[in-house]
């Protein structure tokens, strides 16, 4: 090779380097690199120790059920899997139907944009999002509504990554991000003029629990929205497939237990709520959500080869591999929830605090 190839071919494979390392899999442009992924608060060292602990939950089911338990357990999981789903997702950890002639992105934002208008968000407003995540939902809500959103997580790397990112998307004079568990929150009575939450409320043990919480803080006559994660009137427990796909479900994604949509709106009744509307919006006509995972098998395995060199060489935290390979199951197992129509993640229901309670 002469000196001029070479002058050229170095700096090719340079960049080559740096795509594959530091862009490829990336969901959003400017979003978290492969090479950032961590264990969130857990130190590089204890990242594959905390993950064969979050395992072992399974191994005591029952100790999941009880609310006390729940939250380190929900805590471990998304120090685990928060960087990874922010690089290989986005900022919005969540599902959303397909829709035709609209990217993914494009079509998180109206699934986005329907909860602020169900509950009616305007400017000047206090809104509440119900496990914010890393706020992907609150900053487009705030976006389209003017509402200021608060929303809260128990997951301390979260709040930090929420931050980060309402500052960057310079929307952080309407959002602002809390740690808090939302089965006891931090605010007064009567703080809030409207709440969502979206795929958030599956982790909690009992629904009342977090429902009751979320009626104490909103004034009388404000509106809240609600997509849960459901079993289906297709689901049927004596079937071992299906009971093999919910598991599956639950832990892969740190669920206590899938409830059945046949649930839902009765524990937002005992809990004082009237109930506005209730409709499943993975429903015809509303395009597959799972259409995404489906077309996400080939950038898993090449998200995989990567943190597996990632891995190999130190970068990424060891243990990552582990966590990796356990979401790809998982993102089986709700494919096929989504083929077979035993599950949805978006069983939506509108409720509002009446006047005089």
């Amino acid at each position: 090779m002469d000196s001029l190839s070479l002058l050229w071919t170095a700096p090719l494979l340079a960049a080559g380097l740096y795509w594959f390392i530091c862009i490829l899999g990336s969901a959003e442009q400017k979003g978290k690199h492969a090479t950032a992924i961590s264990g969130g608060s857990i130190s590089a060292e204890k990242v594959q120790d905390k993950y064969k602990q979050y395992w072992s939950f399974f191994l005591r089911p029952k100790e999941i059920e009880t609310a006390e338990k729940v939250p380190d357990f929900v805590d471990t999981f998304y120090n685990l899997v928060t960087d990874i789903y922010e690089w290989g997702w986005g900022q919005s950890f969540h599902f959303s139907p397909s829709v035709p002639g609209k990217s993914h992105a494009e079509a998180t934002r109206l699934h986005e944009q329907m909860a602020a208008d169900l509950i009616q968000a305007r400017p000047g407003q206090r809104i509440i999002d119900v496990g914010c995540g890393v706020g992907g939902p609150m900053r487009a809500i705030a976006a389209h509504s003017g509402a200021n959103v608060v929303g809260i997580t128990i997951n301390e790397y979260q709040v930090q990554r929420a931050r980060f990112h309402n500052k960057k998307a310079r929307l952080d004079s309407l959002c602002e991000v809390v740690c808090g568990n939302f089965l006891h929150m931090p605010f007064p009575d009567d703080s809030f003029d409207g709440a969502y939450s979206i795929e958030a409320t599956c982790h909690a043990p009992k629904l009342d629990e977090v429902y009751a919480q979320v009626f104490r803080v909103l004034k009388p006559g404000a509106l809240y929205v609600s997509y849960e994660w459901v079993t289906t009137d297709k689901f049927r427990g004596s079937e071992a497939e299906h009971v093999e796909t919910i598991e599956g479900i639950e832990r892969g994604d740190a669920l206590p237990g899938l409830r059945s949509y046949a649930d839902i709106a009765e524990s937002a009744r005992r809990v004082g709520f009237e109930v506005v509307e209730e409709r499943d919006l993975a429903l015809p006509p509303s395009h597959p959500w799972w259409t995404r995972l489906k077309m996400g098998r080939i950038a898993y395995w090449r998200n995989h080869l990567l943190i597996s060199v990632l891995s190999a060489i130190g970068i990424a935290p060891k243990g990552t591999l582990d966590v990796h390979q356990m979401l790809f199951q998982t993102a089986d197992h709700l494919t096929r929830g989504g083929d077979t129509g035993i599950f949805s993640p978006m069983h939506m229901i509108l409720c509002r605090k009446p006047i005089s309670t």
